[in-house]
């Protein structure tokens, strides 16, 4: 029996180890995709690329770890029924399911890293995926210069290089506009030759103007403004430094983007649940009395002629015996009052809301950190009787029929999600939308691979149906 199981755990380690680096790769390339633009022109660097890559190519397990699952083990179970393995097994006497017996342990196994990597080794990982991305996204483009355009990344400077030589360290026909003092092109400077070249450190552009020219508008009083007084200067060479500090990518505090739900484990997701709640409670509570306090006595307090609310107020006072002047005020008062205490009402309904959508949040990553688990585990009851049934291995049919499952799985995983966002559902119900309507698919295909059901042979559908129709036609 070891022996039995170690060739049936040999024949699933290969195509698990296999599909599962395919679907990182995959779902990888769908992140490069996704934020290209966000990379190109930056002149990142290849530790920072390799930094950033490394952490996204883990936060893709979540969704890849699922995908190997069922395909492994519809690759496994098909190879084994097409070489007659499984036959040969199921008539020495054993069943289906002592046959899955090791890969039930080790889907299980595999279901607990999954647990452990999801809420301690996951929210680290998004963390500085999170932040690193962030900074790359807010770090400049570097700066490139290209002939006959004018390039503004330079703040209070505009720049236009006529023509490089091949070489590249010889400009020609070099026009800077300096736009430091906020007057519109009131300096410029233009040169026949030059170079540029960037200091050792990246810090400072040094700029080496030969043969050239500087103007400057004065418009220092509003008798300049009139006669636009003009100052030209000519020069052999002149050497300007530009600050590059600004294109270098700075990294930011971690601390920034901690309390996010997707960087929290399960014990600070409860803390951060119960900590809104009671702000919630607290919030409405406090409501209440500012209510008593600030608008509803102040009513009374005004018809009263107090500063402070009275003990007793009139259930019923005549407006008519006002004069003019009162009643207007008194309107003037109410319209305030219910100014305020509409515009306090719905700042504290917008404070709510906002707190229960985080809370939603929170709770939607909770559940998260158990439905990749469960996942793994319904998929794999899905995929081992469906292999062992269509008896077809490699990877052509059982890629579709992997790839089908998973698309099902997928589109659940997001609808329910999307509808516990939303307040439509409760969370627990769209978190585990999915695993309901696809555990029930897992257990009726592991009772029809149980008893070598015909699941997807066209004849055990038609010969009855035949069989029915001949009948008929003897009795007539």
């Amino acid at each position: 029996m070891k022996t039995l199981y170690k060739f049936i755990l040999k024949s699933y380690v290969g195509p698990f180890v296999m599909t599962f680096f395919i679907a990182m790769f995959v779902f990888f390339m769908m992140f490069i995709f996704k934020y290209i633009d966000d990379f190109v022109g930056k002149g990142l660097g290849a530790g920072i690329l390799s930094e950033l890559f490394f952490y996204f190519s883990l936060t893709t397990i979540p969704m890849a770890l699922p995908l190997a699952i069922l395909l492994s083990s519809l690759m496994t179970f098909g190879n084994l029924g097409e070489h007659f393995e499984l036959t040969a097994m199921k008539s020495s006497g054993l069943s289906l399911q002592k046959i899955m017996t090791p890969l039930i342990v080790t889907t299980f196994c595999i279901a607990l890293a999954a647990f452990y990597f999801s809420n301690n080794i996951l929210p680290y990982t998004n963390l500085k995926a999170g932040a690193l991305l962030y900074d790359v996204r807010q770090s400049k483009p570097a700066l490139l210069f290209k002939e006959g355009i004018f390039n503004n990344s330079l703040d209070g400077f505009s720049i236009r290089i006529g023509k490089k030589d091949r070489e590249g360290d010889t400009l020609r026909n070099i026009l800077i506009y300096d736009h430091r003092a906020m007057q519109g092109n009131n300096i410029v400077l233009a040169a026949k030759s030059g170079t540029m070249k960037e200091t050792p450190d990246k810090m400072f552009l040094v700029v080496n103007l030969k043969d050239g020219v500087s103007y400057k508008e004065i418009n220092d009083t509003p008798k300049d403004i009139q006669t636009r007084p003009l100052v030209r200067d000519k020069f052999e060479e002149r050497v300007i430094n530009f600050d590059l500090s600004e294109f270098k990518m700075s990294r930011t505090n971690e601390d920034l983007f901690k309390n996010n739900y997707q960087m929290l484990d399960l014990s600070q997701l409860n803390d951060a649940v119960d900590s809104l709640e009671q702000k919630n409670t607290d919030r409405l509570n406090n409501f209440n009395k500012q209510m008593k306090m600030s608008y509803y006595s102040r009513t009374a307090a005004f018809i009263a002629g107090q500063d402070t609310a009275p003990k007793s107020v009139p259930d019923t006072i005549s407006f008519a015996k006002f004069s003019k002047a009162q009643q207007l005020a008194i309107i003037e008062n109410a319209a305030n009052t219910a100014r305020s205490a509409k515009a306090y009402s719905e700042s504290v309904l917008n404070e709510c809301d906002a707190d229960e959508y985080s809370m939603l949040k929170y709770e939607i990553e909770w559940h998260r950190k158990f439905t990749l688990s469960i996942a793994c585990i319904v998929l794999f009851f899905i995929g081992a009787p469906l292999g062992s049934i269509i008896r077809k291995g490699g990877l052509g049919m059982p890629v579709v029929i992997s790839v089908v499952f998973f698309i099902i799985f997928h589109i659940l995983s997001i609808t329910g999600e999307k509808l516990a966002k939303e307040g439509e559902i409760p969370v627990y119900q769209g978190m585990w939308l999915a695993t309901a309507i696809l555990f029930p698919i897992g257990v009726f295909l592991t009772f029809k691979a149980t008893s070598d059901s015909s699941l997807f042979d066209a004849n055990a559908y038609i010969e009855p149906i035949k069989r029915l129709f001949t009948r008929k036609s003897r009795q007539q």
